[in-house]
């Protein structure tokens, strides 16, 4: 039946030029009617671009079809949909995967198992879907991960192929059964992106290469629009990009590796020391992880990471403290001591902050009102354990900080200790604005001896 104001709606759905099966729609009409396809569209998996252009990206290949089910569901409501020959010749054409590794199912099966797979893939693009850390079970990727407000799973499979293999009521026991299934394959964080993934993400990122990049003010040239987003971002506050570039300019003993755009990864010469940023993080996810291991080839001896809003000058002594001890990312793990927190927390000691020991956690806070900062130590946190057991942190509560840097047990306490000395002298928002001008003067950083040690899915369509 036709919908009032869809009638006046045309939609011309045709093939992305810079994907191979990716669908665009270009709206044409009045704008309350643009608007209405656009709702229409994104319901059916369209992500806007711009005001006039969607753009449908799967990762399963098989955009055509759904493309062909969007344009029957608008026309019945009194869209006029416009299919491109090129498009419609892909909607009518038969196909399927090569080397499907499920060769009994028929299309329709196929296909559900593949929406499935776009689902759990939606969802962790989304941030529903939160992916605690992954492995190689030596045929494909496996991860573990939770759902908001629900359910842990076990995952396995890449792109249209992944589902969900295992589900589990906390989030502590997925975690520990990944660990024990996976041992010392397992590593931080979601897997890198597929190349399908990734080809995807750029398809939903951009306008297509056939129409222009609207600028904010017409009467900008592109190139001083260009050149003003550019010095915006270059002069912003807490700079993690120029943290990260100035951080292989110092430290020449660790090689830059970029697998895809999303992500730059640092390698310690030792390949016992790892670090990996994420350009793009958003609220709620880890910008910087960081991972030691006890031998190129041994299992993981400690992890941390940090927030995306964590103040530039704390990452930049935590890095380049990171950068300077080679040996820090191999040996045994030993239990923490009494010594290990007291080297770790010697410069908030100094400074006279204040000391909360409890059943579990151990906290040190600052004597000044206002200086909403603190370091923590759980003493329940076990090796392995999804919750951290060192965090620094910053602004509003330990419990739901404005910045954090989470470590697990066996992190080395040197190192926590030249963070702890920023976070007790270092100006900035970690430092109460209030008694900046009266703040004493920085004592000499202690010298601390440390022991030297003794790190095909592609699909095939038609």
């Amino acid at each position: 039946m036709p919908q009032p104001g869809l009638s006046d709606a045309h939609i011309s759905l045709a093939l992305h030029p810079d994907h191979s099966s990716a669908v665009t729609a270009t709206l044409a009409g009045p704008e309350s009617s643009q608007n209405l396809a656009r709702t229409a569209l994104s319901y059916r998996g369209f992500h806007p671009i711009d005001l006039s252009t969607l753009v449908l990206a799967r990762i399963d290949h098989d955009e055509p079809h759904y493309a062909d089910q969007a344009a029957q569901a608008l026309r019945e409501v009194g869209a006029t949909v416009e299919i491109t020959p090129s498009l419609q010749e892909e909607i009518d054409t038969e196909w399927t995967y090569g080397n499907y590794p499920m060769p009994y199912l028929d299309r329709d099966e196929i296909r559900e198992v593949s929406a499935e797979a776009q689902r759990i893939h939606d969802d962790i693009a989304a941030g529903r879907l939160t992916i605690h850390c992954h492995a190689h079970d030596g045929w494909t990727t496996v991860a573990v991960g939770t759902y908001q407000g629900g359910k842990s799973v076990h995952l396995h499979g890449e792109n249209y192929l992944r589902q969900e293999a295992m589900d589990y009521e906390s989030e502590a026991e997925a975690v520990a059964d990944f660990h024990r299934q996976h041992s010392v394959a397992v590593r931080p964080g979601p897997a890198p992106l597929t190349d399908i993934e990734r080809a995807a993400r750029e398809a939903l990122a951009r306008p297509p290469a056939n129409r222009p990049v609207p600028t904010l003010d017409p009467s900008i040239a592109p190139s001083e629009a260009t050149s003003e987003a550019v010095l915006a971002s270059v002069d912003a506050p807490g700079d993690h990009e120029a943290l990260l570039a100035d951080f292989f300019t110092k430290h020449d003993a660790w090689e830059k590796w970029r697998p895809h755009d999303e992500t730059t990864i640092a390698s310690h010469e030792s390949l016992t020391l790892r670090v990996e940023f994420l350009h793009e993080a958003l609220h709620g996810d880890d910008a910087w992880t960081i991972a030691a291991y006890e031998s190129p080839v041994g299992e993981r001896l400690w992890h941390a990471t940090a927030t995306p809003t964590t103040p530039v000058e704390i990452m930049r002594v935590l890095l380049d403290s990171l950068g300077s001890e080679d040996s820090w990312g191999q040996g045994t793990p030993t239990p923490v001591t009494e010594e290990d927190l007291a080297e770790a927390s010697r410069p908030l000691d100094d400074a006279g902050w204040l000391l909360k020991v409890g059943s579990r956690l151990i906290d040190w806070a600052p004597p000044t009102a206002g200086h909403e900062a603190g370091l923590r130590f759980d003493t329940s946190a076990k090796q392995g354990s999804l919750l951290p057991a060192w965090t620094l942190w910053g602004g509003n509560t330990a419990d739901s900080p404005d910045w954090a840097i989470r470590l697990s047990t066996y992190a080395p306490a040197a190192l926590i200790q030249d963070v702890a000395f920023e976070l007790a002298y270092g100006p900035g928002r970690w430092q109460p604005q209030s008694t900046a001008a009266t703040a004493p003067s920085l004592p000499t950083k202690p010298v601390v001896a440390r022991p030297s040690a003794s790190a095909p899915r592609a699909a095939a369509k038609r």
